[in-house]
């Protein structure tokens, strides 16, 4: 089944930097707190031309009475991006997801440092403001092509100023070249946690360059699932589902999420795309082909949870506690 949802209220919307416009909601029923928060976190939008899409958080945490969403227009948009900026409108009303959190701010660490690129700034406005706010040692690398398209820089800089934290800007059209993250983290202490959020070559270069470095405590948060060629994409499965009993086959070419919904299962589900997380399901047996966008390279080498949206079996059988 879908998740369920909230009705927001479209209070305010304002261009951040170029093809980013902000978008704040507030609870449609007035003296109602939305549901808290976590730095990290994202909502899904329930669009009226009939698409589900996740954008993250980029209001402190703190707030109840409202969300706020940077969306980027895409050029690339399937419609998602492409309504919100041509036809969402201040007033309308949205169906959204209560926030979810797959990209966690260890609050506790000794220091932390966010690394933002591109629209991948959202959740890490939220992660910095979350940081200040509790008093921890945080810094921050922002990385765009241009000033132009980089969101919130003002109010980033305002407030990396007034509470001195370690602001180091990279924009492409300036310096002439990409961001050269392993010299730029160098330095930073294995003991650090280390965020980072932007297109996907970005985030392959933090993966690499904190590997390198020997940075374990390495996160990331991706905007789009992982699509790789895999010979079981070919290939049909049987899923066996532990709690009901029943045993679904899975065809060439369909999704483990549908086979269970036509077969009659209701399993949570959001964006269908790997990259909200309502769909992760424990898998009890079975060896799985990861697509998502969401899980690290720890947590899928486990092989104890997947995103039956996308991810697949890599053999015959997988035994799922659903």
């Amino acid at each position: 089944m879908s998740s369920p949802t909230l009705n927001a209220l479209v209070h305010t919307m304002r261009y951040e930097a170029d093809g980013i416009v902000s978008v704040e909601f507030r609870p449609a029923t007035p003296a109602v707190d939305f549901p808290a928060f976590e730095a990290g976190s994202h909502i899904d939008l329930h669009l009226p031309n009939g698409l589900v899409r996740s954008y993250s958080l980029c209001n402190p945490s703190s707030d109840r009475q409202r969300y706020v969403v940077g969306v980027l227009n895409d050029r690339k948009s399937r419609g998602g991006s492409r309504y919100v900026h041509q036809q969402l409108r201040v007033g309308m009303t949205l169906p959204i997801s209560a926030p979810r959190n797959n990209f966690k701010l260890e609050e506790g660490a000794e220091r932390s440092v966010l690394v933002a690129g591109g629209i991948g700034v959202t959740p890490i406005w939220c992660m910095l403001q979350r940081l200040v706010a509790i008093g921890k040692p945080v810094e921050i690398l922002y990385c765009a092509r241009t000033r132009k398209e980089a969101a919130f820089c003002d109010a980033i800089e305002a407030l990396a100023k007034e509470k001195s934290v370690q602001l180091t800007w990279h924009f492409d059209d300036e310096k002439g070249v990409p961001p050269d993250l392993a010299s730029l983290l160098a330095g930073k202490g294995a003991t650090s946690h280390y965020y980072c959020c932007g297109p996907t070559p970005m985030l392959d270069a933090f993966e690499k360059s904190c590997e390198q470095l020997g940075y374990a405590n390495a996160h990331i948060e991706r905007f789009a699932a992982v699509h790789v060629e895999a010979p079981s994409a070919t290939q049909s499965c049987v899923v066996m589902c532990a709690k009901s009993g029943k045993s679904v086959e899975v065809p060439p070419g369909k999704s483990i999420l549908d086979s269970l919904i036509d077969a009659g299962l209701n399993p949570d589900h959001s964006c269908k795309e790997g990259v909200c997380g309502a769909c992760e399901t424990a898998v009890i047996e079975g060896e799985i082909d990861h697509h998502d966008g969401i899980l690290t390279k720890i947590e899928r080498a486990s092989n104890k949870t997947m995103m039956i949206c996308v991810s697949r079996c890599k053999g015959e059988r997988l035994v799922l506690d659903i």
